[in-house]
């Protein structure tokens, strides 16, 4: 006989208080990037200096960025309904996602332009860069503390963070580039910081990417190691024999999922050990939703597959007289 439990509490990982938080903040910041952009590219076409003119294109794409990070979060207050029955928090992840890609593009122009900027130096208006600078200098370290203070585990905001840092380290690089300008005419220190800054943010977009991929294909959740899984859960568990058919994956990576198979004791209660384990998983594991399979005999699974080959699969018992049926 086969009893299956389900956890119907399909609760968002960014409800209530912290998902309003959060829209709030990256709101703000998409509002606050948005209007010194134009500044910053008006400064940029007058001063001649490329830092300017990249920092730039890096708050253009910020921009959209995070006016598409503000969007998933409204998006994800949405319900589950009968197509998407895990509601729309995925949608975070997938803006992450591109997000990070974004990065590498920006990355890349940056360098194309550093290297043509070497080979063919322009003049530089090294005071109008230096007061460009330091307003977007100003106004990213406005816009990151922020996002400092908004949930920092969520893929959504760490791609925001993440393209406002950039654009922070960019204004630094344009405020010692034109530094350098105005002491001493040296101009390739403008294409050269420009160059640091587009590696720095290639290191991050890298590692954005890996980990909204890692979700984007359920894996394994953060902090959970599958070969601990079962062990824990018989040794935890009363009445619980055997744990097979483990998968675990995250909707976000605050929203971890599972499905198991228990095989239990004859003698004890489906409900009770389902119960039991689900606590463990939430306990031990961090995971909120699971899906367990209560098996009393052999597995449904293996039975039907070895049915199909071998026929019906007769149990067999271990040294204390126990059924050991796969």
């Amino acid at each position: 006989m086969s009893d299956s439990r389900h956890d119907h509490d399909h609760s968002h990982g960014f409800t209530g208080h912290t998902a309003g938080a959060n829209e709030t903040r990256i709101g703000i910041a998409a509002l606050l990037t948005g209007l010194f952009m134009v500044a910053e590219v008006v400064g940029g076409l007058i001063s001649g200096s490329l830092a300017l003119l990249a920092d730039a294109a890096h708050m253009l794409t910020d921009f959209a960025a995070l006016g598409l990070g503000w969007f998933a979060f409204r998006l994800s207050r949405r319900p589950s309904d009968e197509r998407r029955t895990f509601g729309y928090d995925r949608f975070e992840v997938l803006v992450a996602f591109v997000n990070g890609l974004a990065l590498f593009v920006i990355a890349g122009f940056i360098v194309v332009e550093a290297v043509e900027r070497l080979q063919t130096p322009g003049e530089i208006l090294g005071g109008t860069m230096l007061a460009v600078a330091v307003g977007g200098l100003i106004v990213n370290i406005v816009v990151f503390a922020i996002l400092h203070g908004a949930d920092r585990d969520n893929l959504n905001i760490r791609g925001a963070v993440l393209h406002v840092l950039g654009d922070l380290l960019g204004s630094v690089a344009a405020i010692v580039a034109a530094v350098v300008v105005l002491a001493a005419g040296w101009t390739p220190i403008d294409p050269i910081l420009s160059v640091l800054v587009a590696v720095l943010i290639l290191v991050s977009a890298w590692r954005l990417v890996r980990d909204a991929g890692h979700v984007l294909l359920e894996g394994t959740p953060r902090g959970v190691e599958m070969a601990d899984i079962e062990p824990h859960l018989v040794e935890s568990v009363a009445g619980l024999r055997e744990v097979h058919h483990v998968h675990a994956w995250s909707i976000t990576p605050e929203r971890s999922m599972a499905t198991l198979h228990a095989r239990i004791d004859k003698e004890a209660d489906g409900t009770v050990v389902t119960r039991s384990i689900k606590a463990e998983l939430k306990r031990r594991f961090a995971i909120g939703h699971a899906t367990v399979e209560i098996e009393h005999d052999c597995c449904a699974d293996r039975a039907r597959e070895h049915d199909h080959e071998h026929g019906p699969l007769e149990p067999v018992a271990d040294v204390n007289g126990k059924d050991r049926s796969a």
